[in-house]
């Protein structure tokens, strides 16, 4: 195998066969959900770092979740998808299962068994929130000898309501997404099934440095070298696709005079720190100067994951706190991702709220600097938004304190409001596009690529 290396090491780039990996998600396209995106923005960049694809997936009507046609539309034409079915939660909820994981996972793994003893792939990919399937990776590392990458876009083991640090404005503890006791199984499993797909990963990327170095700690055979901090590549192809889509969004009407500042992204009792800070700023605003915001309208969109009657509300009544139920209007339902796209280039202004957790990287920072929009945010200080935003000069940032009374951050917003307010319409900012580069998805799939090649190759010396 090492004289093979050294041959292909001869040949022009351009002209070497592409390798080959398996990227695992239960979510994909036409499914419209945030953990799919990164394999789905990185396709038309792969070829040119010498990898193609295939791809393991769940097929759409076993998902409960919304579809955006689009998203499919947009795939290479010659894309390879395998989508399983999973087993109906028409049956499964009466013994209290719905994870999407574990209703794939034997399907998954008899989908996988079959693709790699067929094909031959030089690595496989998990890049999802849906983390039991995970630990398919040792099983085929073990049963194939491929190397597998895991790819934690949000932490499996611990985290913001883990680690204590949700707590609501009166010191109490935040109750977590799907209540309590949801949480505590999913803790328990998160517990048992981690050490499983830790067991032989050959390399972990993160969005976020935090996670990796807490996997170092808990599994000692993983050193820094297995580990890369890789954010969500900023999707380019996708905006640059948009014009051509006619897609109409469905929120405001862009040409009723008033303006129209937009948040699309998940809400949750680990934003209220933030979102307290703006409403209490925009409340000493309008007792100051009542004109100044007659026509200014808040639209937070998506702010729920739940489906249907699930979905709560989380920002509204925040607002009502502070007199402002007149401009604010919370969609707690997630709508379809190009048109999420179309709301950012018509709005006037993009907002970007922070969590208390310093961890929170938010990966919707670079579709709104694509949208070339004047971007307001209210992140935690040691946010990695907070550094982009400035070097990009994209976007305005204030900080806050997590816990903090909202009057502490008023007098870092109050200054940004009015400057907002007094932009003309149509005011877009003058960015830094050389400093934003290395966050766009042809920059990380090239970094996700070297990432690949060190797992092929060792796997090649072994």
């Amino acid at each position: 195998m090492l004289t093979d290396s050294r041959a292909i090491a001869n040949i022009p780039p351009s002209q070497r066969p592409l390798k080959r990996v398996l990227m695992v998600s239960p979510h994909f396209a036409p499914i419209n959900a945030p953990d799919s995106q990164r394999i789905r923005t990185m396709l038309p960049y792969l070829a040119e770092f010498g990898w193609e694809a295939e791809i393991l997936t769940v097929a759409p009507e076993f998902v409960e979740h919304p579809q955006d046609a689009y998203l499919t539309q947009l795939l290479p034409p010659d894309l390879a998808i395998h989508r399983t079915a999973a087993f109906s939660t028409r049956y499964t909820r009466k013994v209290g299962l719905g994870n999407l994981g574990l209703r794939c996972l034997p399907l998954f793994q008899r989908r996988g068994d079959r693709l790699l003893s067929q094909k031959s792939f030089d690595a496989v990919f998990f890049s999802t929130t849906i983390f039991p399937v995970m630990t398919l990776g040792a099983r085929w590392q073990r049963k194939f000898g491929v190397p597998y990458v895991l790819d934690f876009q949000d932490p499996w083991l611990g985290g913001f309501y883990q680690n204590q640090n949700g707590k609501s404005q009166k010191g109490k503890a935040a109750v977590p997404p799907g209540g309590r006791f949801k949480y505590a199984v999913d803790k328990a499993m998160a517990q048992f099934l981690e050490p499983k797909a830790m067991q032989s990963v050959s390399h972990v990327i993160s969005v976020s440095p935090d996670y990796p170095e807490l996997l170092q700690q808990r599994y000692p055979h993983l050193s820094a070298a297995q580990c890369s901090t890789l954010p969500f590549g900023a999707p380019e192809d996708d905006f640059a696709q948009l014009p051509t889509l006619n897609i109409r969004q469905s929120i405001f009407d862009p040409k009723d005079g008033d303006r129209h500042w937009v948040y699309v992204g998940r809400g949750g009792a680990d934003m209220a720190t933030a979102l307290r800070a703006l409403f209490y700023a925009l409340q000493q605003l309008r007792q100051q100067q009542p004109e100044a915001l007659r026509s200014l309208r808040l639209h937070f969109v998506g702010t729920s994951y739940a489906q249907g009657d699930r979905a709560v509300k989380t920002v509204e009544p925040l607002a009502q706190e502070y007199g402002l139920s007149d401009l604010v209007t919370e969609y707690a339902h997630r709508i379809p991702y190009f048109e999420a796209q179309q709301l950012l280039l018509e709005s006037d202004a993009i907002l970007m709220i922070g969590s208390d957790d310093p961890r929170y990287t938010a990966s919707k920072l670079y579709p709104a600097v694509l949208a070339r929009k004047p971007i307001l945010a209210i992140f935690h200080p040691n946010s990695t938004v907070v550094d982009i935003l400035q070097a990009c000069r994209a976007g305005h940032v204030a900080t806050f304190t997590p816990g903090a009374a909202p009057e502490m951050s008023v007098a870092a917003i109050a200054p940004l409001l009015q400057a907002f307010l007094n932009h003309p319409k149509g005011y877009q900012p003058l960015l830094n596009w050389p400093a934003f580069e290395p966050y766009t998805a042809r920059a990380m799939t090239r970094k996700l690529c070297e990432v690949f090649d060190r797992c092929a190759t060792g796997r090649a010396t072994v």
